[in-house]
């Protein structure tokens, strides 16, 4: 029949294809359950993305998430501050691994950045010597590493032990 008019192509997906829905990404973060682990979504400045949780195990994924030279850091401060301070307790809140006394608060966090490993001492200004790096807030201090950065153990034992022992930090 002429003016028959040509059949109607199928409706088109909504669906997001996948290369462009998924997040960057590195290596995985063990999942609460489920069908094996997620992929650990890295946020600016490739800060690892992992859910508010209290333990060893969500630190330990984050540090595992943390990309290159970084990882390397991550693993030797932890290792650091479990030497340092054994009955230490330990968080990942706000997309960063938080170190504490248990009944005392936060003394410590850690945050990835493009450049560099940034370690807070949220009781920082009462440390001697201070850490280097000051803060909005008039307590806390900064001490970043970089990656050609000589690693000062002894130094950073010393903030680590010093921050252990002070009031912390309670959101």
């Amino acid at each position: 029949m002429a003016g028959k008019a040509p059949p109607k192509p199928p409706p088109k997906s909504r669906a997001t294809p996948k290369s462009r829905a998924m997040p960057k990404s590195t290596g995985t973060a063990a999942g609460s359950g489920g069908s094996g682990p997620k992929p650990v979504v890295l946020l600016s400045g490739g800060n690892p993305q992992i859910a508010k949780a209290d333990g060893d195990a969500p630190v330990q994924a984050y540090i595992a998430a943390m990309p290159g030279w970084k990882r390397g850091v991550g693993e030797r401060l932890d290792t650091l501050i479990v030497r340092t301070v054994p009955h230490v307790r330990k968080a990942v809140k706000w997309n960063s691994p938080l170190y504490g006394i248990e009944g005392r608060g936060w003394f410590l966090g850690i945050h990835t950045f493009t450049h560099y490993v940034k370690v807070a001492f949220f009781n920082g200004a009462s440390l001697e010597p201070p850490p280097p790096g000051p803060s909005k807030d008039k307590n806390t201090r900064y001490f970043d590493i970089r990656e050609d950065d000589p690693f000062d153990e002894a130094a950073i034992a010393g903030w680590i032990r010093q921050a252990a022992a002070l009031p912390g930090w309670v959101p």
